[in-house]
């Protein structure tokens, strides 16, 4: 076939060609419109959820400040409520606590004379030991944080010698109220103290030295440049008896607390009364207390220091000096000094308390149950401690 057939052949191929491309071209439209009419359709389907989550989130913001404004109105009614329960029960506890007249707690200074001489002659003499204890702190057994109540300083406990479950709180170093939980579980789960009931006392107390012993309270009323035991029954709510401390020119008895002045303590033997004086400014003193009618049986010098002191109490007859430092680290039972001589201080332990947050405010042993009750920096702590005999030490 010559070139001239070729040349007679291409028109007939071109039109096939043309008619390819022309529906290659409107297969492409096709699928580009459709492709456009999609996007369009997500546009308008996004669009219209945008416009539905918008107005979703207006009626969510709504509903939360409509939620807000009856939050703060039941807050405010509970508010109301709250103060109305605490003013009625301030009303009650003052027809609680009218009681007949205390007895007379001036200073009889021929008195005051007598008890000091008293007291200085039998300083330092040799102690006949009321029971058979034998015991001594071998080691912080356990610990357990209670919770945390109240301001930094502050004291509680439960009765030292009776079987009473009911918790006492001191809040604060200088008050009138005291707080009387029925057992521990309500102390420790409920924090308001509206839960508890309040005794208010005729007199307000200073420091955290106080004690509950036996159904009543032995607390720290300062008069003046002299302070008084006073010895309130719990039971009637009325003041049984009170004494002016038979010593001159009292300091802190704590480096570390200077709000105590007297530390009054309970072990096996019965009360004793912890404190220290100008006359001798750099150790602690230690007296035995009766219980009966708040005189001192006998006074003792200690060759504890009163410096980095934050607490001290009475196991079996033996003081036991807790120590810290100004920046809070690990108490101590650094000095123990034992009345009957039995427990020499250098055959003592040295017990450690685990570091907790500050120093110690208070710390109340239990001698029927062998714990200690400690403030510390507003938190309510017990060690349970181990206890081991004197000679085995």
């Amino acid at each position: 076939m010559g070139p001239w057939c070729c040349l007679l052949l291409l028109p007939l191929l071109a039109v096939p060609l043309r008619a390819q491309q022309q529906q290659f071209m409107e297969y492409v439209e096709r699928r580009l419109t459709l492709l456009e009419e999609r996007i369009s359709q997500w546009h308008d389907q996004s669009s219209r959820y945008s416009t539905e989550l918008r107005d979703f989130k207006n009626q969510v913001l709504g509903m939360l400040e409509a939620a807000e404004k009856e939050r703060e109105a039941m807050r405010a009614e509970a508010e109301s409520a709250a103060v109305r329960v605490d003013r009625l029960e301030r009303e009650v506890d003052y027809l609680e606590t009218q009681n007949p007249a205390p007895p007379c707690v001036e200073v009889d200074e021929t008195l005051m004379d007598k008890q000091v001489a008293t007291a200085k002659q039998r300083k330092n003499e040799k102690y006949t030991k009321l029971t058979d204890c034998s015991d001594t702190i071998a080691s912080v057994r356990a610990m357990k944080i209670l919770k945390r109540f109240g301001g930094t300083s502050g004291l509680w406990t439960k009765d030292a010698a009776g079987n009473s479950e009911k918790i006492y709180v001191f809040d604060g170093t200088a008050n009138d109220t005291v707080y009387v939980f029925p057992r521990m579980r309500e102390f420790t789960l409920f924090s308001a103290t509206r839960k508890a009931a309040r005794i208010k006392l005729p007199y307000p107390w200073v420091g955290t030295g106080h004690l509950v012993y036996d159904g009543h309270l032995y607390y720290i009323r300062q008069q003046g440049l002299s302070f008084q035991v006073i010895k309130f029954n719990l039971a009637n709510k009325t003041v049984v008896d009170s004494s002016v401390f038979p010593a001159e020119e009292q300091i802190p008895v704590f480096g570390l607390s200077p709000f105590t002045y007297i530390e009054v303590a309970a072990d096996e033997e019965g009360l004793w009364a912890i404190y220290a004086t100008k006359e001798d400014e750099k150790n602690i003193c230690l007296a035995k207390l009766d219980p009966g009618s708040l005189d001192i049986e006998q006074m003792w010098d200690t060759p504890c220091p009163r410096e980095n002191a934050e607490g001290a109490f009475v196991v079996c007859g033996a003081l036991h000096v807790v120590y810290n430092t100004r920046l809070p680290s690990r108490s101590r039972v650094q000095c123990v000094f034992d009345v009957s001589g039995t427990l020499a201080p250098e055959d003592a332990s040295l017990v450690y308390f685990p570091k907790r947050y500050g120093s110690h405010s208070s710390m109340k042993y239990s001698p029927r149950e062998r714990q200690v009750y400690a403030w510390d920096d507003g938190y309510q702590i017990i060690y349970r401690m181990e206890m081991k005999k004197k000679m085995e030490v």
